[in-house]
């Protein structure tokens, strides 16, 4: 493709051609979502195995791409985000919020949603979807931790938009509560413990915001930041643009030891009763693993 010379300095020019069409754009997507081979991938996206070899070896030339031998006979291969790829993540959970709010939505900006609204479906989709494999977040002190906890039968992730953040007047529909929810996870966190549930929670803000807010909090279950949206478009979460950064909307979803969503709870209009809700649900979950794995 001949590109102008007009283009040559061009950052975007020459982001638009790395990335190609919009195959390429959805061969990320995917690979977010951590379908990294090629019969996942082809599976996914519906394209042929012809025109799918081609934009795997354009990403992996461009550097966007790396691939990892995982099987010798035949020879197969993974294809894994290179730290170029990982920093095209931000970009594809802005291209989601732009077309959940401007092609499926109305335009106006909310932290929340409503139940026929495209978000809504996707989340509740998300019932019966394993999480990628290896999946971490920056934590406390900026220590990289599992979204999932190893040694628990089920945990309990909740997104939140963020706390101490000034909203503006008027507020932003669904953006209020976020130091109550964690407030009401932390005084039940002895009852999460007892019945052997983990909590996560999980913003795009960054880890040493997250540090200031959990020791004046007393926070007592771990922050996640997820500042470089690897969450965001690994499940395809909801998102809006508020206060100069993309923000998770509020939800929760329950995981089980195998990283599987159980349950999905979302839009959260209720904090108080989500918060009991997902303390049920996740007992529930944790207790049918264990008879499943008996």
């Amino acid at each position: 493709m001949r590109m102008h010379n007009a283009d040559e300095n061009c950052g975007i020019a020459q982001a638009a051609m790395v990335l190609g069409d919009w195959w390429n754009v959805l061969v990320l997507r995917e690979v977010a979502r951590g379908h990294v081979r090629f019969d996942a991938l082809a599976a996914e996206i519906g394209l042929s195995r012809k025109v799918l070899t081609e934009r795997l070896g354009r990403l992996v030339a461009h550097g966007v791409l790396h691939r990892s031998l995982y099987q010798r006979r035949p020879v197969r291969y993974e294809y894994l985000l290179t730290d170029a790829g990982s920093a095209l993540l931000p970009l594809l959970v802005a291209m989601q919020d732009w077309g959940d709010r401007w092609v499926l939505g109305d335009g106006s900006v909310t932290a929340t949603a409503t139940q026929d609204s495209a978000e809504h479906a996707r989340v509740h989709a998300l019932t019966g979807t394993r999480l990628p494999d290896g999946l971490e977040l920056p934590g406390p002190r900026g220590a990289q931790l599992p979204v999932v906890a190893p040694d628990s039968a089920a945990t309990v992730l909740f997104t939140y938009p963020g706390t101490g953040v000034d909203w503006g007047d008027p507020a932003i529909p669904g953006t209020a509560g976020c130091t109550l929810e964690n407030r009401l996870f932390r005084d039940a966190w002895p009852d999460f413990r007892r019945a052997g549930v983990e909590v996560r929670g999980i913003s795009t803000q960054l880890p040493h915001e997250q540090e200031e807010f959990a020791s004046t909090e007393e926070i007592p279950y771990p922050l996640l930041s997820d500042a470089h949206h690897q969450l965001a478009a690994a499940l395809r979460l909801p998102t809006f643009r508020g206060a100069g950064r993309l923000r998770h909307k509020r939800l929760v979803l329950i995981v089980d030891a195998e990283r599987t969503v159980r349950h999905a709870l979302f839009p959260v209009l209720d904090i108080p009763h989500a918060v009991t809700e997902s303390l049920a649900l996740a007992a529930r979950a944790q207790g049918e693993s264990v008879t499943a794995g008996a």
